[in-house]
């Protein structure tokens, strides 16, 4: 293990003590519900990052997976009282399963690029109106569901709880995203992301490794939709299908850095923080907004690889300096 490697490594291991000591050194409720938000909007853009970051297959429809999920567990927990402890295995599978279909439809058929951003578009507006429609998701009243403090049902009384259960969900996310990067199947897909045809050609598998990579964005979305419906206590079509929710998970994931695996955090902090702070020191309606759109701007256009490029950019220059 070489020097930055070493470095890296000790400066994970310091982030995560001092994300699991952050309740007990913040009291504040709402400093702590904006942390919560800032982990599960990371949470969200790192399941987009999978199929869109590492597979470069590029979605306007992640909010399908948040939404079937949320409903899922929700309808198991109101209609047939399974807890959402269960709950949320098949708010994964329910997820996973969404993306498969999707999948099958799209990339049997050779939808890429912005034929694929499209359909899963439409997809969630598609789900959007099934969801308003039928009785067994509440229609357009949607679902209320009973605060009831416990870990079976996935409720806390402190809002510690939340984060807690949010950190422990990035940290899945991590660790997801970082086998992507040293396996095989990872390899493979950002071989597909950089040229499918010539992957194709060396033998990868392009449908098959797609179809993974969504189940697995599928599976991930499934699980933050049975989070936020336990700790909002409500879903309707608007929230669980949301395009704003899509929109954010490719904003925190692009400003981040797409195709890595501390992007998505590292893009949720900022956009949130930065989110924050102009909405609390601007006064005048909308102005929040607009400085909040400059930046995501300025970021965009003079950080194509996101903020982790400029980590990486002084990465090589120390390593470049140490082997001189």
């Amino acid at each position: 293990m070489n020097v930055f490697a070493k470095k890296t490594t000790l400066i994970v291991v310091a982030g995560l003590i001092a994300s699991a000591l952050v309740p007990v050194v913040i009291v504040n409720k709402f400093y702590i519900d904006i942390l919560t938000l800032i982990l599960f909007s990371a949470f969200l853009g790192q399941s987009w990052n999978i199929l869109g970051g590492y597979a470069g297959q590029f979605s306007f429809g992640g909010v399908i997976f948040f939404g079937t999920g949320a409903y899922a567990s929700s309808i198991l927990l109101t209609t047939f009282g399974i807890p959402p402890l269960i709950g949320i295995f098949a708010a994964i599978a329910a997820g996973a399963l969404t993306g498969a279909f999707i999948g099958f439809i799209s990339f049997r058929y050779g939808l890429r690029g912005s034929y694929f951003a499209l359909i899963t578009l439409a997809f969630s507006e598609v789900f959007r109106t099934l969801a308003n429609s039928v009785e067994f998701t509440g229609g357009g009243v949607g679902i209320f569901i009973k605060h009831a403090p416990g870990l079976a049902n996935l409720q806390f009384i402190h809002p510690a709880g939340y984060y807690y259960m949010a950190l422990v969900m990035v940290i899945i996310s991590l660790a997801i995203a970082g086998w992507l990067e040293r396996s095989r199947f990872g390899a493979q897909l950002i071989a597909i992301r950089e040229n499918e045809d010539a992957a194709e050609a060396l033998g990868v598998d392009a449908f098959k490794c797609k179809m993974y990579a969504i189940m697995i964005t599928g599976g991930m979305g499934g699980a933050a939709g049975t989070f936020y419906a336990q700790k909002y206590l409500y879903i309707d079509p608007p929230i669980s299908y949301s395009i704003g929710t899509s929109v954010e998970m490719l904003l925190v994931t692009i400003v981040g850095g797409m195709g890595t695996v501390f992007g998505p955090l590292i893009g949720a902090f900022v956009l949130h923080i930065v989110n924050e702070i102009a909405r609390h020191y601007i006064d005048t309606p909308g102005l929040s907004l607009i400085v909040y759109g400059i930046i995501l701007v300025a970021i965009i256009g003079y950080l194509p690889n996101g903020l982790i490029g400029l980590f990486r950019r002084r990465q090589r220059k120390g390593k470049e300096a140490s082997d001189a």
